[in-house]
């Protein structure tokens, strides 16, 4: 992924399904100590609902 794509994720979740500034925060700390999809440390830690993560999914495949 791309860091202007990554900046497109981060602005997709916080205004498109109204994340938290401080729960992608979390998302991307975690993800710092134990890389893995931002997606999945979403879910994982409760922060994005199943739907939510289908979403995002849907949303990255048209985004490449």
């Amino acid at each position: 992924m791309t860091p202007a794509s990554y900046s497109q994720l981060i602005r997709f979740l916080r205004e498109d399904l109204a994340l938290s500034s401080s729960s992608i925060e979390m998302a991307l700390r975690h993800c710092a100590q134990d890389p893995g999809p931002l997606p999945m440390v979403l879910w994982q830690y409760g922060l994005v609902t199943l739907d939510q993560l289908n979403r995002i999914y849907d949303w990255l495949e048209t985004a490449a």
